[in-house]
């Protein structure tokens, strides 16, 4: 399970929901299927986490969630995407070794092309999924574009996670103050636990905290990893920030709270949460208006 790899088929399902799965044939008749509309694209991430975890954290997690959740939904989903935006990760020489960034405007090229080539197909309804907090940073222009030149229906789904954490945050042991659900904390090291052996070396975990960078002053605070800064009691500063500016391990939180069980049912939750939504976009009507491929060199 460790060295799962997410180009694998699912062959061995009586229903196939793995696009590298399908013939060409066998995806034209699930489109001609009712309610068959609706596709996932995960969007996954290679990049620096605590040391005690792989780098492809956020990755296993979005294809654990997807892969669940187009089981339950019975949707297809996409092959993963495995870099996003990370440049925040790359660190100082060696000290995000394996990173791999994409920058903002080739990330956005392959949302166009992956969701125009779907489009093209007779999918109307593309459901963009991520775990990777910062993929969302680049993504409203092409969202906007692919819908407003479509007519399909485009959304983008965050697992929760971060400070978008309620719909799993009844499962933390952690409290507030240890920030379970970010970076290589309780969330992700226990859903990493429960992914498989071997993707998790608590030899190598520590606890840490996130704070102002160090060349800003002591007017200054930071508790979690967002783009912000705390200033007199108002967050409403932005800053480009290196992750290693703000936390020297790569762990915001007590990865130590971990549970194989925890990540488990954080799992379910999350695979839940994002099939009721696929549920309620397949009863959308949506017109497609435009769905010719542009560029085909």
């Amino acid at each position: 399970m460790a060295d799962k790899d997410y180009v694998h088929s699912d062959s061995d399902e009586e229903r196939k929901h793995n696009i590298l799965a399908l013939s060409y044939a066998e995806v034209a008749e699930r489109l001609s299927e009712s309610g068959q509309d609706v596709v996932l694209i995960p969007l996954g991430s290679t990049e620096k986490h605590g040391a005690h975890i792989p780098l492809g954290t956020d990755s296993y997690v979005t294809m654990e969630v997807v892969e669940r959740t187009a089981k339950a939904a019975d949707v297809v989903y996409s092959p993963l995407v495995p870099f996003g935006y990370s440049p925040h990760h790359m660190g100082r020489h060696l000290e995000g070794a394996g990173t791999v960034t994409l920058r903002a405007e080739t990330y956005r090229r392959i949302m166009n092309d992956v969701a125009r080539s779907l489009i093209f197909h007779g999918f109307r309804k593309i459901i963009f999924v991520s775990h990777h907090g910062s993929n969302t940073k680049p993504i409203d222009e092409i969202m906007r574009q692919l819908r407003y030149e479509t007519g399909a229906y485009i959304s983008y789904y965050k697992t929760p996670t971060e400070r978008d954490a309620n719909a799993v945050q009844d499962l933390f042991d952690n409290p507030p103050e240890e920030t379970p659900g970010w970076h290589s904390s309780e969330l992700e090291t226990s859903v990493l636990m429960a992914t498989g052996d071997g993707l998790v070396n608590m030899d190598r975990a520590v606890e840490d905290r996130a704070h102002a960078p160090e060349y800003m002053t002591d007017a200054f605070s930071k508790t979690d990893g967002t783009g912000t800064v705390k200033f007199r009691g108002s967050e409403n500063i932005w800053v480009p920030m290196e992750h290693h500016e703000y936390c020297d391990t790569a762990v915001i939180g007590n990865p130590f709270r971990s549970t194989k069980d925890k990540g488990l049912a954080m799992l379910d939750r999350m695979a839940e949460h994002l099939t009721g939504y696929v549920e309620e976009v397949r009863q959308f009507k949506v017109e497609v208006t435009h769905s010719d491929y542009p560029e085909r060199a």
